[in-house]
């Protein structure tokens, strides 16, 4: 299950199906905002997908990944729109029967969101300015808020 949404993230465990006694390794990463990046000191995210290709993108992420690593479940949710300090950005959630496959799941799906999820990043900074980074944009130089 892949969800993209504007409102707060579930817990990587409540994106796994509830009662699944088949899996004893379940691994969570969860990427939040942070104060700062490359030098520069953050007060916001913002985010923005292309909804129906991120959605389409992130189910074939997930299936990509349980067919890589056997016998896994695997979950992932992204958010939109504007973030504050400390808010979850991301949350990828891998379950198998150990541990080994589990990590490997979960640490392939964070990569290929980040290379592949038509979702962009605009960093808002302490001096009012904002960018977007790491998105391949033509557009160089801080904005005016």
């Amino acid at each position: 299950m892949f969800v993209l949404q504007a409102s707060p993230l579930p817990g990587g465990a409540d994106l796994l199906p509830p009662g699944d006694l088949a899996c004893g390794g379940v691994v969570v990463f969860e990427g939040r905002v942070r104060d700062h990046n490359e030098g520069r000191a953050v007060t916001a995210l913002e985010y923005e997908a292309y909804e129906a290709l991120a959605q389409a993108e992130g189910e074939r992420i997930l299936a990509e990944a349980a067919q890589r690593f056997g016998p896994v479940r695997v979950a992932a949710a992204h958010r939109q729109g504007l973030l504050q300090l400390g808010e979850a950005a991301v949350v990828v959630v891998a379950a198998s029967a150990h541990r080994q496959e589990a990590f490997a799941a979960c640490r392939w799906v964070i990569d290929a969101i980040k290379e592949r999820l038509p979702v962009w990043k605009r960093e808002h900074y302490v001096d009012g300015t904002r960018a977007w980074v790491a998105c391949g944009c033509h557009h160089h130089g801080p904005e005016a808020p």
